[in-house]
């Protein structure tokens, strides 16, 4: 089973048993539904459109720990496989995000705001694209792209959901039928300090899943753009794509 990553960005890892492979988009926190949707929905459910508006409206950057769990799509008599990871997230709108991968191997995915990075520290690999090829209809477009509402549904559909586990969800459903997402949920956890990211839930074309709870999340803490800059080790390996 792959490894997936918040994006769809291929590796050479891909083809290993070892691999991170396909990979889920993390595209936009950052869209909320218009009043007319809001007005329409019963109490839950405005309630957990009102924290998506106020993520992407007041949430300008944002840190916090993050724990993965993968599981591959069930098949007959066998018990489906899972695969775990851990590591930090950053982000600073627009369009600046990175994500850490502490274990079980060392990976960094990077946005500076024009292109997006991969690095691979076991294969001294890098591997770049630009920003608007790899961003449009990932969950990272729901986090840190997006400036308002009217944006997010321009790619995606919004649907309230009821509260689970604490947290309040909305679910994010790709227009486009060409990618590799079906489904992402997004959960929010109310502060005093406003819509705190917990959760985001991702199911694939494939049939896999991927759960990622959002630990320590810092609202607005000041990160500069130097923060996510990406430059390639020395001795690596630069794919441009």
């Amino acid at each position: 089973m792959k490894l997936s990553l918040p994006f769809a960005f291929p590796s050479r890892k891909t083809c290993c048993n070892n691999s991170v492979g396909q990979a889920l988009r993390w595209s936009a926190v950052t869209a909320f539904a218009i009043f007319s949707i809001a007005a329409g929905a019963q109490g839950v459910e405005a309630t957990s459109l009102k924290s998506l508006e106020d993520f992407v409206k007041n949430t300008k950057s944002g840190r916090a720990a993050f724990t993965q769990v993968v599981t591959g799509p069930s098949r007959e008599g066998q018990v489906a496989k899972t695969k775990n990871s851990s590591g930090s997230f950053e982000f600073l709108r627009p369009n600046r995000f990175k994500f850490i991968y502490k274990k079980p191997f060392e990976q960094s995915i990077v946005s500076d705001g024009q292109m997006l990075w991969l690095y691979d520290a076991d294969l001294n690999q890098v591997t770049s694209r630009k920003l608007a090829q790899a961003l449009n209809g990932t969950p990272a477009a729901v986090i840190a792209a997006a400036a308002d509402l009217k944006g997010l549904q321009a790619d995606f559909n919004l649907q309230a959901l009821p509260d689970r586990a604490g947290l309040q969800w909305v679910q994010v459903t790709p227009k486009t039928k060409e990618g590799q997402l079906q489904t992402i949920s997004v959960g929010f956890r109310a502060s005093d300090k406003g819509s705190e990211l917990a959760g985001l839930e991702i199911l694939d074309s494939f049939g896999q899943r991927s759960v990622m709870t959002f630990t320590q999340f810092e609202v607005n803490p000041a990160l500069p753009e130097s923060a996510f800059k990406f430059q390639p080790p020395a001795g690596s390996d630069v794919i441009r794509q």
